[in-house]
């Protein structure tokens, strides 16, 4: 029994190790090679930070990543005020057509939501891109920090509420005083998670784009159509770090969030 389950422990151990090397091994030779003083991603030569020294003098980069930002933060926004009352809505009337309406984006894949979104901008004559960029992001962040907000309220005790009501507060100063106060981690924790997704989306970006409107996504893939360069492994080195940065953020304000 003993050697059967040191056995089996060692097994699993092994296959883990594989598939965690199997996804982190390639992010880690991109970082290694955006140090590299070669042109060529074929041998390590030594080490330089002229690449991203190069990248920080890119006028075409520069802008792109400050379109990515923008964007990013302000579909955030709208996303955490519209995902909140999302959140809310699902959680207290409890219908299964409201919550496959707010949460279908989350499941739907990005090429169809492009698809359909660049369709109906059409038909709306809505010219494309940095606020069409910013509607689209806004239409599949809502689901995530709805998620994030239902999770809160179901945890919440409903009697907070109640006590407030019966000690004269109105439903909006219960609301600012008692329920947004305890949601806030959650809506923090979605908002962080809408401007991660939008800041790193390139599918949706890429049907709702107009002339000028180049995000850092889209900067990064017309570079690598010509080549994979080291200033293409900076960017996507920097790329990765504030990711994980924002990552790391949201699992400290709301860890059930990252689970769900």
């Amino acid at each position: 029994g003993d050697v059967y389950k040191r056995q089996h422990n060692a097994l699993l151990v092994s296959a883990t190790l594989m598939v965690y090397a199997f996804l982190y091994l390639p992010l880690m030779v991109v970082v290694l090679f955006s140090f590299n003083d070669s042109k060529l991603n074929a041998e390590w030569v030594g080490f330089t930070l002229k690449w991203y020294e190069q990248l920080f003098d890119n006028p075409a980069m520069l802008k792109a990543a400050m379109n990515s930002l923008i964007i990013a933060t302000v579909s955030a926004l709208l996303a955490g005020i519209l995902g909140t009352l999302a959140g809310i809505a699902i959680h207290r009337f409890r219908q299964k057509w409201l919550s496959a309406l707010v949460l279908g984006p989350v499941a739907m894949p990005d090429i169809l939501i492009g698809v359909s979104l660049l369709l109906m901008f059409m038909l709306m004559n809505i010219s494309l891109g940095m606020v069409s960029i910013i509607l689209a992001h806004v239409s599949f962040s809502i689901g995530f920090v709805a998620l994030a907000v239902q999770s809160r309220m179901a945890g919440m005790d409903d009697s907070l509420i109640e006590a407030a009501r019966d000690l004269g507060a109105t439903p909006l100063q219960s609301f600012r005083l008692i329920t947004l106060p305890l949601l806030m981690p959650g809506i923090i924790a979605g908002m962080m998670m809408a401007f991660t997704l939008s800041i790193d989306d390139f599918v949706v970006t890429f049907f709702t784009a107009g002339v000028g409107s180049s995000t850092l996504p889209l900067e990064i893939y017309s570079m690598v159509k010509i080549a994979v360069t080291p200033e293409v492994n900076a960017v996507s080195t920097l790329l990765m770090l504030l990711t994980l940065i924002l990552i790391t953020a949201l699992s400290r304000f709301s860890p059930q969030t990252l689970r769900s």
